[in-house]
């Protein structure tokens, strides 16, 4: 089997994370879409799979979480007239974390926006964290019930809801004034300087200037939902791992104690490289088994 050169699965990758499409990564490295497809299925597996792994036993403080929308295949209106849509086109929100001292991507999901995902989602960072936290999301309801399961007492939570004016009828894409926040204590004793849900409001900025799929108003978009959240897989490893935020001067895996160097690209496709091997060995014993 043909294997890609180091250097043309970095550059591959260095243009995914930077917000090109894979139409136009395909034409930047002279591959085809079907390559430049197929590294980004194995990328994001891998990077979910270490992810997974060695983002533990966080010492955070503070947690902000956060829904971002997009959609797969057609939008939410369209998916009753679009020709063969599959089973999970339209509406495809990703649920985050982010540390709010270090700026850690803490976890991540990609799915629907009710009570099921909620609970998946909030479980995840519980298990990751290894102290009490003071944690922040947005009014949406599905949190109460999932933090309450993930956390029990465990937990200092408060809930930041904005308040918005009269929809902007003139500008069709403008989204209707804020016109103020309340704040709310949920659970524990959260403290109201740090009820806030800014840092991931900017990372979600983040994501859409990073992910070409994520940006609206576009022809971009994902097709499969696996490819969604195998891109959004990529990006946070990126994001955590090799590049460097402005503010802290380091990593937010750095400054999380999760790594204690600066990765390349080239780190991200050894992991590639190192899930092709266990891949390839575990197929061989596989025949050997049969054989014998």
């Amino acid at each position: 089997m043909n294997k890609l050169p180091l250097q043309t699965r970095k550059l591959i990758i260095r243009c995914l994370v930077e917000g090109q499409s894979i139409r136009a990564t395909a034409r930047t490295v002279e591959v085809s879409k079907n390559t430049v497809a197929k590294l980004l299925i194995d990328a994001g597996a891998a990077c979910q799979a270490y992810h997974d792994l060695h983002v533990r036993d966080l010492n955070s403080r503070r947690v902000q979480c956060d829904e971002i929308w997009s959609f797969c295949y057609a939008k939410q209106k369209n998916v009753a007239g679009a020709k063969a849509a599959p089973a999970d086109a339209g509406d495809v929100w990703t649920w985050t974390a982010i540390d709010a001292d270090s700026k850690l991507a803490v976890s991540w999901l990609v799915g629907g926006r009710d009570a099921g995902y909620a609970t998946e989602f909030m479980n995840d960072v519980a298990e990751r964290l290894s102290n009490r936290v003071q944690l922040t999301t947005d009014g949406h309801r599905a949190y109460l019930e999932a933090i309450e399961g993930a956390f029990g007492a465990d937990v200092d939570y408060a809930q930041i809801v904005k308040l918005y004016g009269a929809a902007d009828t003139e500008h069709r894409h403008s989204p209707a004034q804020c016109i103020g926040i309340r704040q709310q204590a949920v659970s524990g004793d959260p403290d109201p300087k740090h009820i806030s849900t800014s840092y991931l409001e900017r990372q979600n900025l983040t994501m859409r200037m990073s992910m070409r799929r994520f940006t609206r108003l576009t022809n971009a978009f994902s097709k499969k939902v696996e490819n969604h959240a195998h891109a959004v897989a990529l990006h946070f490893m990126h994001y955590n791992f090799c590049r460097i935020h402005q503010t802290l001067r380091v990593t937010p895996a750095i400054e999380a104690g999760v790594t204690d160097r600066l990765w390349d690209i080239s780190d991200i496709v050894e992991l590639i490289e190192e899930r092709e091997a266990n891949r390839d060995r575990k197929r061989g014993s596989y025949k050997k088994e049969i054989s014998n």
